[in-house]
């Protein structure tokens, strides 16, 4: 009589015993290889002006590229079990800025940006594939302790492995890196610089500019000569004011220069000097700190606290608030921030009512009816602010709006609105005309603290080559601000330069040119007791007086 076959030696028995220890090896090797992978399996390279990490994270296809704390953009660009994540540390200032200032460097960047990325992703993948590999082998020895189960591991990897790239390469989506998805505060990136199409062709035309627009920053100084000299003997406190750099390397390299060129006592920043107020965008902020003279700084509505705390920890700087004021060349100079802050859309700031800057205004001027005498500035954000502050103050500066404009305010105050110093950053490559870049230097009585002149400085914007400087001196009253004067150009024989002359308190003078860069235009001619005046030299700090307006304006 025959023995009934157990179960476990019956053909079906072995075959789940096989089976089971097909599962457990599958199981061991998957598991070592992503415990390694996700534990060592990260690369840290240039890309670009950035320092970034690359890693694979088994969460699905695609790519993501992490701008903390902004959010993520997204690219379902391929499918399978691994998503590429990129991940922006910081921005590396020496690279940044010499990208900025290299239009050779510039040129290339797309190439560079994408030999470094693909660079960057070949690295990965290597470490990667060894990594799971050896995860996988180590894994299965150290659970089944048999000596077959690493090559056996290393096998099953490596065929999933294979299996994986395949599917990547069978569903490559080029066309899905032109239509990313935004997360966070990155949703409004479309809606501000638009299209990738869009930005590609604009940044095309950038890059093809910035030669010109670093080569005139050199011809700013050049035609400093052309203008007619500050008369009178006073001393003045020269102040720099800038606003809404928005984070343009270009704007920091202008102000930075025109700092040193003017021998500026002090500058003066009426906010927006970055776009989101984020933690990586201060990397570039702090090189206000390098600047080597007091930097004073009112928050605008794009910028946060942190940076505000960022900047207020650099040499000299001094962030002003309702409970703070600035002391520069004997002055006092008081301000108030941005009550806003809009690029949080949770807050709902966008919607804030007039209201809401008329009441930090009047707060201001509260402070200011403290003090024990009148300060000579004030310093605000939106020129919505100066209204209460209308008789409390003489010279209001203010930004924001991306337009230059001088207004007489009632009881005598004066609003100045500076342009946008940083081209309005990202914006310049938005609009159908670029922003130009603008500063102002102003001179101030350093005993009274009244406004004697004032310097108004504008470098083209994107696609644009022209330097102007332009110069107006303060009557004794303020009506003659009106600009009544028409600006007339001749060229001379030799097309090398021209001459030209101021008319009476108010009146615009004729614009000196220069052809090419570092070429000064002719003498400007000032309505002094002889009819004309030297115009000063590079470098030179002559006082204001006169009445008179004129500019200098050089072509690249």
């Amino acid at each position: 009589m025959a023995e009934p076959t157990s179960p476990a030696s019956s053909p079906w028995g072995r075959r789940g015993r096989v089976a089971g220890t097909w599962v457990l090896r599958v199981a061991l090797a998957v598991a070592g290889a992503l415990t390694a992978v996700l534990l060592f399996g990260r690369v840290h390279a240039p890309i670009g002006p950035f320092d970034a990490t690359l890693a694979f994270y088994p969460v699905g296809g695609g790519a993501q590229v992490a701008v903390a704390p902004l959010g993520e953009l997204v690219v379902d660009v391929y499918d399978g079990p691994l998503r590429l994540d990129v991940t922006l540390l910081r921005v590396d200032q020496e690279r940044a800025q010499r990208l900025a200032t290299d239009p050779v460097r510039l040129a290339g960047v797309v190439d560079r940006v994408s030999e470094n990325l693909r660079s960057a992703v070949v690295e990965l993948l290597w470490k990667t594939a060894l990594l799971a590999l050896a995860g996988a082998a180590v894994t299965s020895w150290a659970v089944l302790h048999r000596r077959r189960e690493p090559l056996i591991a290393v096998g099953v990897t490596g065929a999933l492995l294979l299996g994986t790239a395949g599917l990547g390469a069978a569903t490559w989506r080029p066309e899905a890196l032109s239509q990313p998805t935004y997360t966070g505060l990155l949703v409004n990136a479309n809606n501000l610089i638009g299209s990738a199409e869009d930005l590609v062709a604009r940044f095309d035309a950038y890059r093809a500019s910035l030669e010109d627009l670093v080569a005139n920053v050199g011809t700013l100084y050049s035609a400093i000569s052309a203008l007619p000299a500050r008369g009178g003997t006073d001393e003045t406190v020269a102040l720099l004011h800038v606003s809404d750099l928005h984070l343009n390397p270009a704007g920091f390299d202008l102000m930075r220069q025109v700092a040193q060129q003017f021998r500026v006592d002090a500058v003066l920043d009426s906010g927006d000097i970055t776009d989101w107020g984020s933690q990586p965008e201060n990397q570039l902020v702090a090189r206000v700190g390098q600047l080597g003279v007091p930097y004073v700084y009112v928050r605008g509505n794009h910028d946060s606290r942190t940076t505000a705390a960022l900047i207020a920890e650099q040499p000299n700087a001094v962030v002003l608030d309702a409970s703070t004021t600035a002391t520069v060349g004997g002055l006092t100079v008081v301000g108030m921030p941005d009550p806003r802050f809009t690029p949080d859309k949770t807050t709902g700031d966008d919607n804030a009512g007039p209201e809401v800057l008329e009441e930090a205004g009047k707060e201001l001027r509260r402070m200011i009816g403290t003090l024990p005498a009148p300060p000579a500035v004030a310093l605000v954000h939106d020129p919505k602010l100066a209204a209460p502050l209308q008789g409390a103050v003489p010279l209001v500066l203010a930004g924001h709006t991306h337009e230059r404009k001088v207004t007489e305010l009632e009881d005598g105050s004066l609003l100045m609105v500076q342009g946008s110093t940083g081209g309005a950053g990202l914006r310049a490559l938005q609009g159908e005309y670029p922003e130009p870049l603008t500063c102002t230097v102003l001179y101030l009585d350093a005993d009274t603290g009244e406004l004697r002149a004032y310097d108004e400085i504008t470098l083209g914007g994107l696609g644009e080559t022209e330097v102007t400087i332009q110069r107006t001196v303060i009557p004794a009253t303020l009506e003659g601000l009106e600009r009544t004067g028409e600006a007339e150009q001749s060229e001379d024989e030799e097309g090398t330069g021209q001459t030209g002359q101021t008319g009476p308190a108010g009146e615009t003078g004729q614009a000196g040119q220069a052809s090419g860069a570092g070429q000064a235009g002719g003498a400007g001619q000032a309505g002094g007791a002889d009819g004309t005046e030297e115009s000063p030299q590079l470098g030179e700090s002559p006082d204001p007086a006169g009445g008179s307006r004129s500019s200098a304006s050089p072509t690249g």
